[in-house]
């Protein structure tokens, strides 16, 4: 089984994937958050400053990472797929690099972006083809919990919800099985567990604990790299 939880920023990808891991043991991949990358990729910069072929970059270091972690695993639970990086990118070209809180319009597109927008489409073939080929199934993750105030999603409700949408029409137009699977993190994994007939190896309460658990070290870990480089 190579299941990928779908969904757009604050969806509650990562929760999800991390308690279903703990839930079934099956363990779970995915690409490195684009803060951790930057210092290495594009040392001294924050996201908010990118220009368009940064954040080609940035995307494709992502996916790529996706891939290797991916082919080492014969099952496997990912947070989140090929196609986000795609996707985020094709709504940035519509609605800006950078979108505030609040924007309600699309931008008029620069050379730079109309540049960016050959790239991202291009490179969509690819996101497109991985998803297609390398998933077993997606459990889509709607938008139910509000944004995260955390400084670290630079992202609007409009891009939720654009990106959202593209995501599910894309699963749709390429016929890529999956299941829209919404409610609390426990309803949800509740949901999933009998989707697949999986096994649970603990409780719904024990593993989102620990998914809790997992998500406060990762943060730790990530915030102690960059404070690092």
């Amino acid at each position: 089984m190579k299941l990928a939880i779908s969904g757009t920023y604050s969806s509650g990808k990562t929760t999800t994937a991390f308690a279903l891991s703990h839930l079934v043991g099956i363990p779970t991949t995915g690409a490195k958050a684009m803060r951790e990358i930057l210092p290495v990729a594009l040392p001294g910069k924050r996201l908010e400053e990118c220009a368009p072929g940064e954040l080609m970059q940035l995307f494709v270091r992502r996916t790529m990472e996706r891939a290797v972690k991916e082919s080492h695993l014969d099952a496997f639970i990912s947070d989140g797929s090929s196609l986000n990086e795609w996707v985020y990118g094709m709504v940035r070209v519509r609605i800006g690099m950078h979108p505030k809180e609040g924007q309600d319009f699309d931008i008029p597109k620069t050379e730079s972006v109309l540049a960016f927008e050959d790239m991202i489409t291009n490179f969509g073939s690819i996101a497109r083809e991985h998803a297609k080929n390398s998933y077993s199934e997606f459990i889509h993750l709607p938008i139910e919990f509000p944004l995260a105030k955390d400084g670290h999603r630079p992202v609007s409700e409009r891009f939720r919800s654009l990106s959202d949408e593209l995501l599910l029409k894309t699963l749709i137009d390429h016929n890529v099985k999956y299941t829209i699977v919404g409610g609390s993190i426990e309803e949800r994994l509740e949901q999933i567990v009998k989707l697949f007939g999986f096994k649970k190896l603990m409780s719904f309460d024990e593993a989102l604990a620990l998914a809790y658990q997992d998500i406060e070290t990762t943060f730790k870990e990530i915030e102690c790299s960059v404070a690092k480089m």
